[in-house]
């Protein structure tokens, strides 16, 4: 088999989750009180690619925070002048993989699988590939959905040979239009199907969506103080509910006041509050 290296890309600004993405990058935004970011190494942890030598991300938005986060456990890749767009992120790290085929996958990519641990959930990307085409996860699209490829829309992750990566350019460009669609018109694309529960987690009420799947009947980080009530909620580490949360989000650190009666919205620190209806 090819031998392959993982790339999970994050590098985006997170501008429709403004204002949560102010000043926290998209791919470190919690659901279920893991970071984004994390959900996707640890998928590809589960497929055995684990280290800088098998793994990068790239950063650009508040680039810092991203590249504290990941030092060590991966191969960084910082992108200076902003965001260099999915092909571009790829491109930029064509010395690192080095001949390579490459999974790529979106930080913002929220993925379950209830029969599946993470990485199993998408090893058919994987299996018995020649190296030579590309491969997308995909979900059937959703009634009225248009776009997408033969009635499918894209699951977050994605298999390249290296025969494409090596002629990527180091430019703003994104792979559905450099990679994707010129498979597709050669005949050399594939599609796998994922048979679990997929969301990209791009705006607020999709966020909130994913954290709710995520936290089944409630979730609460054993250091989380709730002296209230919280339903259907994700209850971050350090946060402290004293009032009322119905299908929320309470990010770490943040408060939720006695008499404070809070639904479907997302509570950050410093009482920033986004509703999502």
């Amino acid at each position: 088999m090819t031998e392959v290296c993982g790339i999970v890309l994050a590098a985006g600004e997170g501008r429709r989750l403004r204002p949560l993405t102010e000043a926290v990058p998209k791919a470190l935004c919690p659901v279920g009180n893991l970071p984004l970011l994390d959900h996707a190494l640890r998928r590809l942890t589960g497929l055995g690619l684990i280290g800088p030598e098998q793994v990068a991300v790239n950063a650009a938005y508040l680039a810092d925070q991203v590249v504290r986060h990941a030092t060590g456990r991966t191969h960084l890749s910082v992108e200076p002048d902003g965001p260099l767009g999915t092909s571009g992120g790829v491109a930029r790290l064509r010395k690192w993989i080095d001949g390579r085929g490459v999974l790529v996958g979106n930080a913002d990519a929220y993925l379950a699988d209830p029969l599946r641990e993470p990485g199993k959930d998408i090893a058919a990307l994987l299996a018995g590939w020649s190296g030579d085409t590309v491969r997308l996860l995909t979900k059937p699209c959703r009634p009225g959905e248009t776009g997408g490829f033969s009635g499918n829309r894209f699951a977050g992750f994605s298999l390249i040979p290296w025969r494409y990566v090596a002629v990527l350019k180091d430019q703003q460009a994104d792979l559905v239009g450099t990679v994707w669609r010129p498979a597709e018109a050669e005949g050399a694309l594939e599609l796998i199907g994922y048979e679990g529960h997929y969301l990209d987690t791009g705006t607020p009420a999709l966020y909130l969506e994913a954290n709710l799947h995520a936290a089944g009947t409630g979730l609460a980080d054993p250091s989380a103080e709730v002296t209230g009530v919280a339903v259907e909620s994700v209850i971050g580490a350090g946060a402290r509910v004293a009032g009322s949360v119905t299908r929320c989000v309470v990010w770490p650190g943040a408060t939720v006041a006695a008499g404070e009666t809070l639904t479907d919205v997302i509570r950050a620190p410093g009482g920033l509050t986004v509703p999502v209806g």
